[in-house]
C-alpha cells in the first residue's frame, strides 16, 4: 500500500519532471537495468501513482535516484513516462544535474561542477554551471550516438511511403521532415502532428527491425520527432516536436532527440565537429548542441554530442493516497 511519497518538481523548457525524493522502496537488483526490470516486473504501481492522473498527467515524466553500478558515476536514474521507463532523457539530465548540487548530492564547485549520471543507456557526464553559489545552466555529453538508418522508406495508411531517418542518441528515433507529411511543425495543431508522428512510430516498429549493437535492452523505437527540416546552424534554430511512448508529447526539444538529430547530421556531413547548432521546442525553449568527439558503437560509426540548456524548479510536494478512494491507483482519459 502507497502511504506518502515526497517529490521535488521541475521542468526543462516546459517538459516536467517529477523527482522522487521519499517513499518509493528501492527496487532489487545488482545492476541499473535489472533494477529497472524489477520496478517495471514487481513495482508499476509506483510510476501510475505519481505518472497517471489525478496526480499527475498524460505527458508527466519522472526520475527515481538508485545507488549506481558504474564506477565512474556520481548517481544512477531510472526514468519513467505514462508507457514505461525510457533509456536516456536530456532534459531530465539538466534538471537532475541542478538538482543533485541544489539538494547536496553533488559538492559545487567554482563556475561549472561536474555530475557524472547513470543512465539505462549508459554514462553521461553533465556539467553544471554556477555562478555566486547559484545553479545555472546544465550541459552534458551524450553516450555515443549513431545513424541507424538513413532514408528508409515505409509505408504509412494516410501518407502512403514515407521516407525517414533513424537515429540513436540513448533512444532510437524516427526522425523527419513534417513537410513530407504535408504539415509544417511551426503552425499545425499540435494534435495533428501527435497523430501523424503516431502514425510513422507504427509503421517503423512494424516494418524495421530495430537492434542496439551492444545491449539488447535499448533496441526499440522511443518515438518520432517531427522537424522543420532545417539543421540549426547558423543562429537560427530548427524547430521540432518529439512523441515519444504513448503519444506523449515533449516540450522540449528532447535532448536524445537532439543528440540523435546531431548524429544523423554528422553522418550526412552536414556539420562540422564542434559547431553548434540549435533546436527549438513547441514551447519556444531552446537546446544547443555540437559533435564532441568521434567513436564507434560496434559496426556504426557515432559521435558524442554535447547538448546544453536550462531547467527550472516549479515546487516540492507530497502525494498520499485515502483508503477507500476508487480511482486513487492512478487513471488516464486519453
Amino acid at each position: 500500500m502507497i502511504s506518502s511519497i515526497q517529490t521535488v518538481e521541475m521542468h526543462t523548457g516546459g517538459e516536467p519532471l517529477r523527482i522522487i525524493t521519499d517513499g518509493v522502496p528501492m527496487p532489487d537488483g545488482h545492476t541499473l537495468l535489472e533494477k529497472r526490470a524489477y520496478l517495471r516486473a514487481h513495482a508499476d504501481q509506483y510510476r501510475r501513482f505519481l505518472m497517471f492522473e489525478p496526480r499527475g498527467h498524460k505527458d508527466m515524466y519522472g526520475a527515481l535516484l538508485v545507488p549506481p553500478d558504474h564506477p565512474e558515476a556520481d548517481l544512477a536514474v531510472i526514468f519513467m513516462h505514462n508507457e514505461g521507463y525510457s533509456t536516456m532523457c536530456g532534459h531530465a539530465i539538466m534538471a537532475l544535474g541542478r538538482y543533485a548540487l541544489d539538494y547536496g548530492l553533488i559538492v559545487k564547485e567554482d563556475k561549472e561542477t561536474p555530475v557524472n549520471i547513470q543512465c539505462p543507456c549508459g554514462l553521461v557526464r553533465a556539467h553544471v554551471a554556477t555562478e555566486n553559489g547559484v545553479t545555472g545552466a546544465v550541459r552534458f555529453d551524450s553516450v555515443p550516438a549513431f545513424a541507424y538508418k538513413i532514408g528508409q522508406f515505409v509505408e504509412t495508411p494516410d501518407y502512403g511511403p514515407v521516407e525517414l531517418d533513424i537515429g540513436y542518441g540513448g533512444a532510437f528515433y524516427a526522425i523527419l521532415d513534417a513537410g513530407n507529411l504535408g504539415l509544417d511543425v511551426r503552425t499545425a495543431r499540435t494534435r495533428d502532428l501527435v497523430m501523424a508522428a503516431t502514425q510513422i512510430s507504427d509503421a517503423v516498429k512494424a516494418q524495421i527491425q530495430i537492434t542496439h549493437p551492444e545491449e539488447d535492452d535499448l533496441g526499440y523505437l522511443y518515438g518520432t520527432i517531427l522537424t522543420d527540416g532545417a539543421t540549426g546552424q547558423g543562429g537560427s534554430p530548427s524547430v521540432n516536436i518529439c512523441v515519444f511512448a504513448d503519444e506523449q508529447v515533449d516540450r522540449s526539444p528532447t535532448g536524445s532527440g537532439v543528440t540523435a538529430r546531431m548524429a544523423l547530421a554528422a553522418a550526412r556531413k552536414a556539420i562540422e565537429p564542434r559547431e553548434t547548432c540549435q533546436f527549438e521546442s513547441v514551447t519556444g525553449a531552446i537546446f544547443d548542441g555540437k559533435i564532441a568527439n568521434e567513436t564507434k558503437v560496434g559496426p556504426y560509426n557515432a559521435v558524442t554530442v554535447e547538448v546544453a540548456g536550462h531547467a527550472h524548479y516549479s515546487g516540492t510536494a507530497e502525494f498520499t493516497f485515502e483508503d477507500g478512494d476508487p480511482l486513487g491507483s492512478g487513471f488516464l482519459l486519453r
